[in-house]
């Protein structure tokens, strides 16, 4: 899988509203069967069609792509590397009066299977903002056995990082995007906030900052002990981009997003008042541009803060005990800076911006019903505006 590695994602691709698909295939058996050629990529890895961020160099860029569908496969022999119709896609001809089928392949045959679980997602929920489809479509990936082999050398951050910039968050699941399961489930919030305000003449300042509290089912969490479960956060929005930096580059006062958001997640018996304080101080780390630091807690967080603030989408896994999961029950969203802030002439500083967010928690003990136990819990959830 070198090629992808070497060849990289084209311009529009690094685009931060949109979602860019890359190409996995599941497709590995040649009809009729060859001696003399085989698939060149394995089941369930990349396909040799998919391009990828990691020749990419600067770490403002997004992380991409985001996803992966179904791309197709190819045929390798003595000579070379070829396409071959058992190992595409089956589509309609754009000619039916000479032929119904056709086959199609690599990342525009996965471009429109995001397209249909987009569509199919919007059927199901079809007051769910766009915010919320992208959200729900990447928070549902997930990485394939072999993706991991190929592609995750380690288990720190940057590995994972790494990861996600060959393979994106991985492939997409339409049941779990729609459906909370008993063992596996999911909360969406759709809100916005205002992130810069101004007062007369002075200059903009950061404004609102929401705090969720997450309806955890705390004695569930606790009663598990030991057992391993996941808490995944996805956090999506849009950027009003200002394409005009491009040129003088995204760092400094010429910034390319109109704002940006960011999460963050209480650690273990953190109250409110600290948690508050905490988020405070990292947003003004980071419009100074001082590095940020974490702590012992931020390990059990697979790509980290420093890796997934990066672009308009934003999503982490957290892994540990269900009893350390079971103090965690704050999750923060924050302004960073933007144009709207700096430029002031443009007067946007006072505008609002929608949000989605998508929280999940999933363990693998069956028996405990986690659902039910938090559906009791959502009508009291609170929002705390800042």
């Amino acid at each position: 899988p070198n090629s992808n590695l070497a060849d990289g994602i084209h311009d529009p691709g690094q685009s931060w509203n949109a979602i860019c698909v890359g190409a996995y295939t599941l497709k590995d058996r040649l009809d009729p069967p060859s001696a003399t050629s085989q698939p060149l990529a394995a089941h369930g890895g990349l396909s040799p069609y998919s391009t990828t961020s990691r020749t990419w160099t600067r770490a403002q860029w997004p992380l991409k792509p985001d996803v992966v569908f179904e791309g197709g496969n190819l045929v390798r022999d003595v000579h070379g590397a070829f396409e071959h119709t058992s190992l595409s896609l089956l589509t309609t001809s754009h000619t039916p009066a000479k032929r119904l089928f056709s086959t199609t392949w690599a990342t525009s045959a996965a471009s429109a299977l995001a397209a249909r679980m987009a569509a199919q997602i919007s059927a199901a929920y079809p007051e769910l903002w766009p915010e919320t489809v992208r959200a729900l479509m990447v928070h549902s990936a997930e990485w394939t056995p072999q993706m991991k082999a190929d592609f995750l050398t380690g288990t720190t951050k940057t590995d994972y990082e790494g990861l996600v910039r060959t393979c994106g968050f991985g492939v997409p699941d339409l049941g779990r995007a729609i459906w909370s399961a008993a063992d596996s489930l999911t909360l969406i919030v759709e809100d916005k906030l205002r992130p810069f305000g101004r007062q007369g003449t002075k200059p903009a300042t950061a404004k609102d900052m929401h705090l969720h509290q997450l309806p955890w089912p705390k004695q569930s969490l606790i009663d598990l002990g030991d057992t391993e479960v996941e808490m995944r956060v996805t956090l999506s929005y849009f950027v009003e981009p200002n394409p005009g930096v491009i040129e003088r580059g995204v760092s400094g006062r010429y910034r390319y997003e109109s704002h940006g958001l960011r999460f963050e997640v209480s650690r273990d018996s953190e109250d409110v008042t600290s948690f508050r304080q905490r988020i405070n101080k990292k947003a003004r780390d980071e419009e100074d541009g001082i590095p940020y630091v974490g702590s012992a807690s931020d390990d059990r967080w697979r790509i980290g803060v420093r890796g997934r603030h990066r672009g308009s989408l934003h999503s982490d896994i957290w892994h540990g005990p269900a009893s350390a999961l079971a103090g965690l029950g704050l999750l923060g969203v924050y302004p960073a800076p933007g144009w709207w802030k700096t430029l002031l002439k443009k007067n946007r500083y006072n505008d609002d911006v929608r949000y989605s967010l998508v929280v999940s928690i999933k363990t693998q003990q069956t028996d405990v019903d986690l659902y039910n136990a938090v559906s009791t819990e959502i009508a009291n959830r609170n929002v705390i505006v800042i």
